[in-house]
């Protein structure tokens, strides 16, 4: 999975509609090959981002959980931590 889509379930408080899109965009890039489409594929493109970040928003709406939100801050400093980990000199 690309490393830019972050996880947006069960967070207080909840993925924002920037949030979904930016992971929408990032996951039709991906699967494109794509980081910026010709003029002749713009449309297809932007369509593919807005269906996916509608249907990302709506299964976050349907997904449950027992489990408490996560923080969000406590979440970046994990990543940052694996990253610092992952990338030391």
């Amino acid at each position: 999975m690309c490393r830019n889509i972050r996880t947006l379930h069960n967070f207080d408080p909840p993925a924002t509609q920037e949030e979904i899109r930016a992971a929408a965009l990032q996951y039709v890039r991906k699967v494109s090959g794509s980081s910026k489409p010709s003029r002749a594929n713009a449309e297809a493109f932007d369509r593919a981002v807005d269906e996916v970040a509608d249907a990302t928003a709506r299964l976050l709406d349907a997904l449950v959980t027992s489990a408490p939100p996560r923080d969000r801050e406590a979440e970046a400093a994990k990543r940052r931590a694996r990253s610092a980990e992952r990338f030391a000199a």
